[in-house]
């Protein structure tokens, strides 16, 4: 009667600024059978920190290739309009 924890992690690019939507399952397993699953979203945006987050390796190798000096910059501009009310 050995219960486990499994934790698995699942992506999804939403949105012309590419935010990087990450969702954690975890799993509660005793013999081999499901006992119970939950879920965990968290998004993240160009400019926040992905140091020490859930799977940092994989969402910062997603942000690398993702959030390119356009988008960056196109996400920019996008934040400084809406500061300024435009």
């Amino acid at each position: 009667m050995a219960l486990t924890k499994e934790i698995t992690y699942d992506y999804e690019i939403r949105g012309k600024y590419k935010s990087i939507q990450q969702r954690r399952r975890t799993t509660i397993v005793e013999d081999g059978e499901e006992l119970s699953s939950a879920y965990h979203r968290t998004v993240y945006q160009i400019g926040m920190s992905l140091n020490g987050i859930d799977d940092e390796t994989v969402v910062k190798s997603l942000s690398s290739s993702l959030w390119t000096q356009e988008v960056s910059s196109s996400y920019s501009l996008f934040n400084t309009s809406q500061s300024l009310g435009l």
